[in-house]
């Protein structure tokens, strides 16, 4: 391959992705938190969905979208994480254009699912807090279907340009990417032309997605909370509130590190590069992590059988 610190190519076959810059002495060691995390994340979710799938009684809205939370998790941080470990351990940076390209529009197109089924999930609190009596005639198993079938089509069809986009750019610059996978912008950057088209898409259906999503999210949870607040006794109250916080604990962790790692990369350029990639690694890590441990801690439903399935084995 061709010197790729070169100017005198275009549209490189492969790209080469750095890792974290100036933080390479200590790639090794960072892989250690990184790997446990993804882990616990594989280990978790898969949990999750075996019993989902082993238990009728919870074959319900609530859980079928957990189940879909679980998958959307598997798919964004087996996106990343082993390409990132194999940079880390082996040393292995090079990656296909074709493959970041779609190592580029899997982390876009699933974070675009997970925040459509967190509005879905809040949906069916709305209506299990706010018309239990009809909670079970609206939230069908039909109706699920198409909820989490029209959120994977808005996902696949609003992220689709993304790789057009960038395949259509004129790479002459470097093939370097400075990042532990295909980030999107850091992907285009490289490109010697005016990439404006694909960072106003990239704007516009981040805050098209995430303000729509937040909104819908926000207006459920005023309506519940409005419900919650008129209910006659504390113990009331607090229970029913306690079926909600898992699902803000997880809305929490995922929005607030999204839109953390976004605002910084677009509107702040004093942050230094490693904090950047490290942030954005977290950002599509810790969430898959912490969502099967958020449920299955604050849960009870999904507690006992964690500990039913283990005492099974057990004994």
């Amino acid at each position: 391959m061709s010197d790729s610190n070169a100017t005198d190519f275009t549209n490189p076959s492969t790209f080469i992705l750095l890792g974290i810059p100036g933080l390479e002495a200590a790639h090794v060691w960072i892989s250690i938190p990184f790997c446990a995390l993804y882990v616990i994340a594989v280990l978790g979710n898969f949990t999750i969905l075996i019993i989902v799938k082993r238990e009728p009684s919870l074959h319900g809205p609530m859980y079928y979208f957990l189940c879909m939370l679980a998958v959307t998790d598997l798919v964004l941080s087996t996106s990343t994480l082993p390409k990132t470990l194999s940079i880390f351990w082996f040393n292995s940076r090079e990656i296909s254009f074709s493959a970041c390209l779609t190592q580029l529009y899997f982390i876009q197109c699933f974070s675009v699912i997970e925040s459509g089924i967190f509005m879905a999930m809040a949906l069916d609190r709305y209506v299990a807090i706010c018309d239990p009596l009809r909670h079970s005639a609206i939230l069908t198993n039909a109706v699920v279907a198409k909820i989490g079938l029209a959120v994977l089509l808005r996902g696949c069809m609003l992220i689709l340009p993304y790789p057009f986009l960038a395949r259509q750019w004129p790479y002459c610059r470097t093939n370097i990417v400075p990042h532990t996978y295909c980030e999107h912008i850091a992907v285009v950057k490289l490109a010697c032309a005016d990439i404006r088209a694909s960072s106003y898409y990239s704007l516009s259906v981040a805050f098209f997605v995430i303000g729509l999503d937040v909104f819908f999210i926000v207006v459920s949870y005023t309506q519940i909370l409005r419900v919650i607040f008129s209910l006659p006794t504390k113990d009331t109250r607090l229970k029913t509130f306690g079926t909600c916080s898992s699902h803000i604990c997880v809305i929490l962790a995922f929005y607030i590190p999204a839109l953390f790692s976004f605002l910084t990369q677009r509107f702040v350029h004093n942050v230094p590069l490693h904090f950047h990639i490290l942030f954005a690694n977290v950002y599509l890590l810790v969430p898959p992590t912490l969502n099967p441990i958020i449920y299955g801690v604050r849960t009870k439903q999904i507690q006992d059988r964690v500990l039913r399935l283990f005492t099974h084995k057990g004994t």
